[in-house]
């Protein structure tokens, strides 16, 4: 039994103890917590930052996809937070909120200028390092292309790197196609929107055809023919993509992205890029679509969709090649080259991830942005890297901030070596405690209606 000297050493210890553990509590509880801050820039964008309290002097500069123009400066909350708490920081814009949702006309100047007015408010960074996503991809590239030394690596995620005429025409070969083959005789406007509810209408009308095409093994058929010149991945559901050769199989999933409301999207993004390009940027006269098609990865699976429904391929092809064509307006597509084009150069290291069965933006459109980046002479600067996955932008966090890390080593090290490879990155994910990743060996096909330079 203790004595009672004993008892009154160890109520003091317990007491010691209480107070140590309160300190500490309430030590984190004031903590430097990771600081928010707002602004707008001349022309009404408005930007946000998150800068950690202990700040390794590292901005994170991040450009956000198409849609509401409203300030961004992460792909989402769980990376933010992952990589403040190493100690990145930060920031980005809304882009100009007075123009199109498609907001190339103002992005690149917007975040550089979101860069002077973090310098002004917090301080002048080390290192700066560019994050783009979707439509930010492009943007992304802009930036990997235009930085002038001011940014030092970038890294896009599930980006629209082939540019705003490439997206344009390709779908509007496939627009094209729907409505000439399973609307014959009716007059479909694919392109001139003069507002946001013709383009829906637009889409409205395509989605019902394609509705009930479903139906029928030749309306199958027709809808794979215009599912290969969208670039359309066969994929859409499922731990796995269907059999090489489960042609039917293939074609039910890239159904499913398009009953989905796929062609909503399509037309409301062609609106938005419309109005920024000042008219119509993309056409299809003198397209061939027996061409085209041959091209496509798809072209087996075509094939023996029409050959099982028993209806003549070649006949359709030739219906698409008497159709009336769609001129391009050579202002829009002027404009278009001058704020939604990428590709032309890099000045620095670019690390692009995208997913394989892409249903929004393609992972073919990386090799797009390959090939111009080889013929540019910088081929070298470029790594790109794929996860097997279905959607756009279904990164998890550890695949994002994995990415992020690689660029890192990059720029630190001042060459690629391993750390872009798929079998690190997957590793690299995987390590850090932050759920899953399927990085994966993959090439992209060639992009289908891609314009070449």
């Amino acid at each position: 039994m203790p004595t009672r000297r004993t008892r009154r050493l160890l109520t003091a210890l317990g007491a010691t103890l209480v107070l140590a553990v309160t300190g500490s509590a309430a030590a984190a509880d004031t903590a430097p917590a990771p600081r928010h801050m707002t602004g707008t820039l001349t022309d009404g964008a408005t930007w946000i930052a998150d800068i950690p309290a202990h700040w390794n002097g590292t901005l994170l500069l991040f450009s956000h996809g198409f849609g509401p123009t409203v300030a961004k400066d992460a792909p989402s909350d769980a990376v933010r937070d992952r990589l403040l708490a190493e100690g990145y920081a930060w920031v980005g814009s809304s882009y100009d909120p007075h123009g199109s949702q498609w907001a190339l006309n103002s992005a690149e100047q917007d975040q550089f200028a979101t860069l002077d007015a973090f310098g002004s408010a917090v301080s002048r960074p080390a290192r700066t390092l560019s994050v783009g996503q979707s439509m930010g991809g492009l943007v992304n590239a802009q930036i990997g292309r235009d930085g002038g030394g001011r940014i030092a690596g970038a890294l896009g995620l599930c980006g629209l790197v082939a540019g705003g005429t490439d997206l344009d025409t390709y779908q509007l070969n496939a627009e094209f196609t729907l409505a000439r083959l399973l609307l014959p005789g009716d007059t479909v406007k694919l392109t001139g929107f003069a507002s946001a509810a013709e383009a829906t209408a637009t889409a409205d009308r395509l989605t019902a055809a394609v509705t009930t095409a479903q139906t029928t093994p030749a309306g199958r058929a027709r809808i794979a023919l215009a599912a290969a010149y969208l670039n359309l991945p066969a994929w859409s559901s499922g731990e796995r993509p269907p059999a090489a050769h489960d042609y039917a199989a293939q074609q039910e999933q890239q159904y499913a992205w398009l009953a989905q409301g796929l062609l909503t999207f399509i037309e409301g993004g062609r609106y938005a890029m419309e109005q920024s390009a000042g008219g119509n940027n993309s056409g299809n006269v003198g397209t061939d679509y027996t061409a085209l098609l041959r091209d496509s990865e798809h072209a087996a699976q075509v094939r023996a969709l029409y050959r099982g429904a028993g209806l003549d391929l070649s006949a359709d092809l030739d219906t698409l090649a008497r159709g009336p064509r769609i001129a391009a307006d050579p202002a829009a597509v002027a404009a278009a080259r001058r704020s939604s084009s990428a590709g032309q150069g890099l000045d620095m290291p670019l690390l692009d991830v995208h997913t394989v069965a892409d249903n929004l933006v393609p992972a073919e459109q990386e090799s797009a942005l390959a090939r111009r980046a080889r013929a540019a002479g910088d081929g070298a600067l470029l790594r790109q890297a794929y996860v097997a996955r279905t959607g756009h932008c279904t990164f998890t966090t550890a695949e994002t901030v994995a990415a992020v890390h690689a660029l890192v080593r990059r720029v630190e090290h001042g060459s690629w070596g391993d750390v872009a490879e798929p079998a690190r990155l997957q590793r690299a994910a995987l390590g850090l405690g932050l759920g899953g990743a399927a990085y994966v060996p993959y090439r992209p096909h060639e992009l289908n209606g891609s314009v070449r330079p």
